[in-house]
């Protein structure tokens, strides 16, 4: 079943007293703590169920909320008055009257009933005084809750009254709903954003080149705790310029995988890094621990490095409003093997193997709308290479990024 307002007022609605206050807008009822419907306005039955919010007041639909609850509905034949009849309790109401009959009882009502496209809607305190339902507002999961316990018969020779201390008292429901797990917001997303990282290795002392990007995609899979994901980075930067010749033309001198120092005119340097992930929830909401695959390769011709590592990951909520998320994986070994082809070398037809410890972190926050599957998102990357064996000197590669994503 769904709660749709219906309409733009400029006040908060008015309920039963714990009921809260919802702002105007489509919200899910939660009946009796499992009965969800998803599609907008329709039962099942394909009987049209709406809230109506209107001069403060909410409404609901009489026949379909009493038939939910056990209740047979008559209509009068001028069609102004309906009755609500189950064991035990009758209720009458009519169109336009400020007024609830239970069980022979008159009792004022703030709003009278009205008649929308057809169908009757009662203020939303009719469900609590008539039939004793629990009726709240649940904030933090922007749902109504309602919960109805038919009243279990006790064996007697004679039916006995329900004492009460006032005759207009509502029945206080001691009952409260269970909570109900957060459903999950999305099975995967993709996204891509602009990075800005500073780069610093044997070519460049914070180069850095606003052309460098990051995307990543995940899929959770449906009642399982496994998820996959694929982190891709790009990123360009101008080598350092440390030598000058007479002509103006600069060049970059960095030191080699063999032990030397060679020369080169200052070029725009490519690195690629490609990182996959198999991970397994250990915590909620959305905490992971993984196993990661990495492989990274550049344009001026040092070895694709490769590796197995393991991190932990907290993904994204991606519900409405802010959403933070973070990931810290290691990876002991990268390797890959490197042969000198310089004919000038000395160790020209040469191979080393090299060998880095590369760490990468990532922190940022997602900025979702309601009922928008796209959304901003942005934060810190930061990839720290540690040399190992035949590597010049480390490597980092560090800097905040903004993108959009988009969730499924």
């Amino acid at each position: 079943m769904l709660l749709c307002g219906l309409g733009t007022v400029a006040h908060a609605a008015t309920a039963p007293a714990g009921f809260g206050s919802p702002p105007s807008g489509a919200y899910p009822i939660l009946y009796n703590d499992h009965t969800v419907y998803a599609r907008p306005d329709i039962l099942k039955r394909n009987r049209v169920l709406a809230a109506i919010v209107k001069d403060g007041h909410i409404y609901v639909p009489l026949r379909s909320m009493f038939e939910q609850m056990g209740a047979t509905v008559s209509v009068s034949n001028d069609g102004k008055t309906f009755t609500a009849v189950k064991p035990g309790v009758s209720i009458s109401v009519t169109l336009g009257v400020h007024q609830v009959t239970i069980n022979g009882e008159t009792r004022p009502l703030d709003v009278p009933p009205v008649l929308y496209h057809g169908v009757l809607l009662v203020p939303v305190r009719v469900l609590s005084e008539a039939m004793g339902a629990y009726v709240k507002w649940v904030p933090g999961r922007q749902i109504v809750v309602v919960r109805y316990i038919p009243p279990t018969p006790m064996p007697s020779a004679e039916p006995t009254a329900v004492p009460t201390e006032e005759p207009t008292a509502a029945p206080t429901p001691t009952a409260s709903p269970t909570p109900m797990p957060t459903p999950a917001t999305y099975n995967g997303f993709v996204e891509a954003a602009a990075w800005m990282p500073q780069n610093h290795n044997e070519f460049a002392a914070g180069g850095y080149c606003p052309s460098s990007y990051l995307a990543a995609g995940v899929y959770k899979f449906k009642h399982s705790p496994i998820a996959v994901k694929v982190n891709y980075g790009q990123e360009f930067y101008l080598t350092s310029s440390q030598i000058a010749d007479a002509y103006g033309n600069h060049y970059t001198q960095f030191a080699t995988i063999d032990g030397g120092t060679a020369i080169t005119p200052v070029f725009l340097a490519q690195q690629r890094t490609l990182d996959v992930r198999l991970e397994y929830q250990v915590a909620k909401p959305l905490v992971y621990l993984g196993l990661g695959y990495l492989s990274t390769g550049n344009n001026y011709g040092y070895p694709r490095l490769t590796g197995l590592g393991v991190g932990v990951e907290k993904l994204p909520d991606l519900t409405p409003g802010l959403s933070l998320y973070g990931s810290a994986f290691y990876y002991p070994t990268a390797s890959g093997n490197y042969t000198v082809t310089s004919a000038t070398s000395s160790n020209y037809g040469k191979s080393y193997h090299q060998q880095y410890q590369i760490t990468k972190l990532d922190i940022g926050v997602a900025l979702v709308l309601r009922h928008f599957p796209v959304y901003l998102y942005g934060g810190f990357s930061a990839d720290q290479y540690t040399a190992k064996q035949n590597a010049p000197i480390g490597q980092t590669h560090n800097g905040p990024y903004i993108g959009l994503g988009i969730k499924f």
